[in-house]
């Protein structure tokens, strides 16, 4: 188990991006969940067998020209003997982790206001302490407060983004980790990095972000049978891939569960601030449930800052024991020179204080992708293919399992492919369920929807600003596009 193992019924040893990548990452293994055990198995040796005859390890295709070139002639050979079906081109960003796909784009112009405060602050020098400093801790706090989750600016930790925030805490935190499937594709590869074994759990039907509570037990309990250390739970209660929303009992079980088992459970809330009809949606953080057997983190760029201003914070919890990982947390982002720039500091710390206009933003930027999502979804279900309603983010994740037939006569035969063809028809980012811990032969993908509100800034802005926004050219026309790809596949 503690190789390159799966973990058989229970959960399997985690692949993250790289799914394929021969004896880095793993096979894809089976469910713990009833009557699609043997169904996921078939799946999962099929995907393995068609791995195996392709040329080459197709993870590495990215790294090497000869066998790019010649699943290039390959790809002309069945385009000539198909005339008139576009046929998926290779690509050279879809395996090794410098190409993971980045958090879905928000597809919204910078708020002038904290473009503003990073201008007033750009004489700074000096980066912030590990951690952060004192406004900025302060501000994390106070951000968190307003959430229910009191605690001391003491117990926060800020680090330039959310991946060597996560990579620090599972140092500091020692044994196996275990994350749900799907999962953000930045988690994987931290734990990778730090060389810890690390197991997906499947998740309940009604949502992703957070491991099946009886699946979770199960696979703890295989875990240890084989020598393994289960210590570390990763979960997502506002899911990227998914953009669902746990609801409150599921999420309270699986808490329990992992609080039972002795697991502490780190929880991504980098997306609660994009939950699409906060009105009607209860959304409840396991640090609300188990406060001392959870740490909160959150990466700015899901609603409050752009992405090209790396941010990410950390709420310890109020214990001693969590002093201690604190503190080896702050080592550890010391030794790895992670440290915020002074300038998007100040612009963060403005940021999560919440005045008005970025509540503003916040609001109306749901609101906006509460529209041109249900759109897109409607778009994708149009084509036969399934997915969740999407709650919140700035995306959705569709499995194109019904149409694996007509996808397989334009060349397309798992997520890979299938990322290659909708990335080049949509003429954006459409990363494959492989880049999320779902099986390879699975057609599952994660669909933006940030590049749906318009090209320019102009565009973008009128979308914000707009009360119907689906009536605005633009976006109509781009919502049309999306829905022929997809209508294509019919």
């Amino acid at each position: 188990m503690r190789g390159t193992e799966d973990t058989g019924p229970a959960g399997e040893r985690a692949g993250g991006q790289d799914a394929a990548r021969g004896p880095e990452g793993v096979a894809p293994g089976q469910d713990p969940v009833g009557g699609q055990d043997a169904a996921r198995a078939q799946d999962a040796t099929r995907a393995q067998d068609d791995q195996a005859r392709r040329a080459g390890n197709r993870a590495g295709r990215a790294q090497n020209e000869r066998a790019h070139g010649q699943d290039r002639t390959r790809a002309q050979g069945d385009q000539a003997r198909r005339p008139g079906h576009p046929v998926a081109q290779p690509h050279e960003d879809h395996g090794p982790v410098r190409y993971g796909p980045p958090a879905p784009d928000p597809g919204l112009p910078v708020l002038p206001e904290l473009a503003a405060v990073l201008a007033a602050a750009s004489a700074r020098t000096r980066p912030e302490p590990p951690g952060g400093g004192p406004v900025l801790r302060e501000a994390a706090r106070g951000y968190w407060d307003r959430r229910g989750l009191r605690g001391t600016a003491g117990g926060i930790a800020a680090a330039p983004g959310a991946q060597p925030l996560l990579l620090a805490l599972i140092g500091a935190h020692g044994g196996d980790v275990l994350m749900p499937r799907p999962c953000p594709a930045a988690w994987m590869p931290q734990a990778r990095l730090l060389g810890r074994p690390a197991y997906h759990v499947p998740t309940p039907a009604e949502c992703g972000g957070i491991p099946d509570p009886y699946a979770l037990l199960e696979t703890v309990r295989r875990v240890r049978a084989e020598g393994g250390r289960p210590k570390l739970l990763l979960l997502s209660v506002v899911d990227d891939p998914t953009a669902t929303v746990a609801p409150p009992e599921l999420v309270r079980e699986a808490c329990e569960a992992a609080v039972d088992e002795g697991l502490h459970i780190i929880s991504d809330e980098t997306w609660r601030d994009t939950v699409h009809r906060p009105r009607d949606t209860v959304l409840l953080s396991p640090a609300e449930m188990c406060p001392d057997d959870v740490t909160v983190i959150a990466d700015l760029s899901g609603a409050l800052v752009p992405a090209a201003w790396p941010v990410a914070v950390a709420r310890f919890p109020d214990t001693p024991r969590a002093a201690v990982r604190h503190a080896r947390t702050l080592d550890i982002l010391t030794a790895l020179g992670a440290l915020v720039a002074g300038p998007v500091a100040h612009a963060a710390a403005h940021a999560l204080g919440e005045p008005d206009s970025v509540r503003d933003r916040i609001r109306r930027a749901a609101a906006l992708q509460t529209e041109v999502a249900a759109a897109a979804h409607r778009a994708v279900l149009g084509s036969g293919a399934l997915a969740r309603p999407p709650q919140a983010g700035r995306h959705l994740y569709a499995d194109l399992g019904p149409l694996r037939s007509r996808l397989a006569d334009l060349g397309v035969t798992d997520s890979m492919e299938l990322e290659e063809y909708l990335t080049d028809r949509l003429g954006a980012p459409a990363p494959g369920g492989h880049r999320f811990g779902d099986e390879l032969g699975a057609l599952r993908v994660r669909l933006g929807t940030g590049p749906l509100l318009g090209a320019t800034p102009q565009q973008q802005t009128e979308s914000l600003a707009a009360a119907k926004p689906l009536e605005l050219p633009h976006v109509a026309r781009a919502l049309d596009g999306f829905a022929a790809v997809f209508a294509e596949l019919r």
